[in-house]
């Protein structure tokens, strides 16, 4: 049984798996903070399945790119959970398990020639992003790029390309080669996380609970609200 966390971008959420099925999943209501939300999500999720934080096998989260605020609260929590449990953290790439999640959405878009983009917005006009095949091997790697018309056109004059995520919807403007396809509607959720985490469990490949930091990609840069300039 393997706990997964996903608090990447603005959606958070927690989900309880195995290696057969999810057995639930538990997302926070919109509007409220991720270092709010996220402990209760896990309890009530773990309480709704009758398991104990020792009866679990791993605590996988998603461990970037994306938010740095965001990445942090569900770093902290897998940590905190894992070293209390005595149990393996295991870390997913984000766009990884967004790429895991739209295969089992979306099966019927999945043909030979075809690419997988998922974009996490990084504001302005920069997205984190990787390319995959429709069997999830991963072609491009992760990058935070600045999208303008020319962008992906390389892998676009032969193949068709599907964009999602929240970075993709201000793409679809700027971006308009005729194989570019945008998927509406996409969001993270912690079940994206199901097939990585197994097979991460699998291969034991878990991370040092001490030491492990999150994927940002990119410093973080703090700034000053709007409403708190001169």
């Amino acid at each position: 049984m393997i706990l997964c966390i996903e608090t990447a971008t603005g959606e958070c959420s927690a989900a309880l798996c195995d290696e057969k099925r999810i057995h639930g999943v538990i997302e926070a209501p919109p509007g409220k903070s991720h270092a709010a939300a996220l402990t209760v999500i896990i309890q009530q999720l773990m309480t709704e399945n009758r398991i104990r934080p020792t009866d679990l096998d791993a605590v996988a989260v998603s461990k970037g790119p994306g938010s740095y605020t965001g990445l942090r609260i569900g770093v902290s929590a897998a940590k905190g959970i894992a070293y209390g449990a005595g149990i393996p953290i295991i870390a997913i790439n984000t766009l990884e398990a967004m790429c895991s999640g739209y295969v089992s959405l979306y099966p019927e878009d999945l043909h030979d020639g075809v690419l997988l983009c998922p974009m996490i917005d990084a504001r302005r006009m920069e997205v984190y992003n990787a390319v995959f095949t429709a069997d999830g091997k991963k072609v491009r790697e992760t990058a935070a790029t600045i999208v303008d018309m020319d962008s992906f056109s390389e892998l676009l004059s032969q193949n068709q390309v599907i964009f999602f995520g929240n970075g993709a919807d201000k793409c679809r403007g700027t971006i308009k080669h005729p194989g570019a396809l945008f998927r509406e509607g996409f969001s993270l959720s912690a079940s994206y996380l199901h097939i990585p985490s197994v097979n991460a469990l699998r291969n034991k490949q878990f991370e040092d609970v001490a030491y492990f930091e999150p994927y940002y990609l990119k410093e973080f840069i703090a700034t000053v609200p709007k409403k708190l300039l001169p």
